[in-house]
């Protein structure tokens, strides 16, 4: 059971009416996109318009599950210079004012091969969890060993053509909550299908008693609606990640963009 901030948001009011009514909504920023300076206020706008938990992605220059969009966010990112030190300073400053929502960093096996104290600097910074997308859960246990000692979830994907014997595999390496990628494919496409994302979540739970949150897809309030009556919640990254490139204006006017857009994803789900 997760002893992470994670842990204690899926748990709170764990079985009561209210708590099944109020689905997680995760919402997903690359760090240093546009500039590092508008990453901290983006989190704490994240967090304004009705987010449970903040997603921030490693800039990396060759991701595997990224589509366009965000593939684009780690460009400007890398380009206006933020290294990974700069994700962790984002996180710090932070949790200055937020001790309480949980702070995912999504990424790639590259960022943890380079640093030998990844984890433990990522968990001084505040950070409650990771997503690396080409770790295999397999590997899993290295990681722990290397790592012992630390709070930090590891959370894994499940793909639509994750057979259920695989299901079971990361179920059991994983921690904090599932991640159910909608569709095979990459960030930021268009054929989420509602009742195959029904049938395999009501797969997955049935092999494990960890939460699980949809993502890949998700591209507005509507189908966030219907992913939040199957799922533990919605993971929402390119619709964000699309208001970082397009706002006019400084981090203030990007964070007020922002929170609206989220607001309009709270709102739906709560519906």
């Amino acid at each position: 059971m997760s002893t992470t901030r994670l842990g204690a948001l899926f748990a709170t009011g764990r079985g009561s009416q209210q708590a099944s009514a109020r689905k997680k909504l995760v919402t997903f920023i690359t760090a240093g996109d546009p500039h590092i300076n508008a990453t901290v206020p983006a989190m704490h706008a994240l967090v304004a318009g009705g987010a449970d938990i903040v997603e921030l992605g490693i800039p990396f220059s060759d991701p595997e599950a990224d589509g366009p969009v965000i593939q684009a966010a780690s460009e400007r990112a890398l380009a206006a210079g933020t290294r990974f030190t700069d994700v962790l300073a984002a996180v710090t400053a932070f949790r200055k004012v937020n001790a309480n929502t949980p702070v995912v960093l999504m990424g790639y096996l590259n960022t943890i091969t380079a640093q030998k104290d990844f984890a433990a600097r990522a968990e001084a910074a505040g950070v409650d969890g990771l997503i690396m997308v080409n770790l295999p859960s397999e590997e899993a246990d290295d990681f722990r060993r290397r790592h012992a000692g630390l709070k930090l979830d590891l959370i894994f994907l499940i793909a639509p053509t994750t057979t259920n014997g695989r299901i079971g595999t990361i179920a059991r390496a994983a921690s904090g909550f599932l991640y159910y990628v909608s569709f095979k494919g990459i960030t930021g496409a268009d054929r989420l299908e509602v009742d195959e994302v029904a049938n395999k979540v009501a797969t997955i739970k049935s092999s494990t008693p960890l939460p699980v949150c949809v993502g890949f897809g998700i591209k507005d309030g509507e189908t966030a609606a219907k992913v939040a009556k199957v799922a533990d919640g919605v993971v929402v990254g390119t619709s964000l990640v699309r208001i970082m490139a397009e706002t006019p204006g400084g981090p203030d006017a990007i964070a007020a963009a922002l929170k609206a857009r989220v607001a309009e994803f709270r709102m739906a789900i709560d519906r």
